[in-house]
């Protein structure tokens, strides 16, 4: 769910809120008004794991990870 951020235009108070594209518009937390407006601000994301560069965006042979050598597929005796 995205996190949106609001002013309140009663008494000009600026809340975030977690909450579903189609939910309703929130109240102010500080005087309980419905009149608020969503406000435009920068979307915050992390990249997490193994990272999104070592998946193919990178050169190739640039990777500091490298595959293990085949094996001959036969048992050993």
């Amino acid at each position: 769910m995205p996190l949106y951020e609001y002013v309140c235009e009663s008494c000009s108070s600026r809340f975030e809120k977690l909450m579903r594209m189609s939910d309703p518009k929130p109240e102010c937390p500080e005087c309980g008004a419905t009149e608020v407006k969503k406000q435009v601000s920068a979307a915050a994301f992390s990249l997490k794991g193994g990272g999104w560069y070592k998946d193919g965006y990178s050169k190739p042979g640039s990777s500091s990870t490298t595959t293990p050598p085949k094996s001959s597929g036969g048992s050993e005796s």
